[in-house]
């Protein structure tokens, strides 16, 4: 379960190439893109400018590179011709990197255009409830920890937590133990040691936390068609706390002069 130094290293270069695939994202303008249009975009930064493996391409059958989860989608989205980003959007772009046998994992959700201030506040309380799970992230700490920090804050602004799905274990394999719930006890669960690297990945709903899943399925929607906010990062534990793998440059401010990789 634990990964050494040089298993870390090669995680966090995977996590480095990630966070730069969505540093090309950030500069991309999504009004009138098809969702399948920027699967394409994604997979060729992946395979031809960073040299890498887009990972979920073929994982379990899948068949894109990448999950684009609009508005009322909660995960799992699937790129299609048809869904054609507008004005007010919001949208999780759920993608994965291998580079050396080794698997990064990270998610951003998007607003598209001019957006409402209820999904803003949504898209920024669940970027809040990422960092605050991964600030409760140190050697000696349990995973209730991670779960019950996620799930305070998003109770606190009137949001629910999805539970159907988590953060998991990732190096060779995407999905590797353990499994790293959003919601949960402080002191209770796994106890987090050195070496570990685990992604944390939380979905907010602002309506009830019902979520189904759709005919063709993956694609997973709320129940009450509320809107649902998603954000994930690999992270490993560090001596001294947490590194997180695929941090972007736009986030330094979020670790100040934590050090990234133990």
């Amino acid at each position: 379960m634990t990964k050494s130094p040089q298993e870390v290293a090669l995680l966090a270069e995977s996590g480095r190439l990630l966070a730069s695939v969505f540093e090309m994202l950030d500069r991309t303008a999504f009004t009138g893109l098809s969702t399948l249009r920027i699967d394409a975009m994604v997979e060729h930064f992946i395979v031809h400018d960073l040299q890498a493996r887009p990972a979920s391409k073929g994982q379990y059958g899948y068949g894109f590179v990448l999950n684009s989860s609009v508005n009322d989608v909660v995960c799992h989205g699937v790129p299609s011709p048809s869904v054609v980003l507008r004005d007010g959007d919001i949208v999780n772009l759920d993608i994965t990197l291998e580079k050396n046998g080794y698997i990064a994992d990270s998610s951003k959700t998007y607003l598209v255009g001019t957006v409402a201030p209820a999904a803003k506040r949504l898209v920024q309380a669940t970027y809040d409830a990422l960092w605050l799970g991964i600030g409760a992230v140190r050697p000696g700490a349990r995973l209730g920890d991670i779960g019950w920090a996620i799930e305070r804050h998003a109770k606190r602004h009137g949001y629910s937590v999805v539970r159907e799905y988590c953060g998991h274990g990732i190096g060779r394999e995407m999905h590797e133990e353990p499994q790293v719930l959003h919601f949960g006890k402080p002191g209770t669960g796994l106890v987090l040691r050195e070496g570990m690297v685990f992604t944390i990945e939380p979905m907010l709903n602002r309506g009830r936390r019902s979520v189904r899943t759709e005919d063709d399925g993956w694609t997973v929607v709320t129940q009450d068609g509320s809107l649902s906010a998603q954000f994930e990062h690999t992270v490993a534990v560090t001596a001294s706390g947490v590194a997180v793998l695929t941090l972007r440059s736009d986030e330094q401010d979020r670790v100040g002069r934590r050090k990234l990789v133990a």
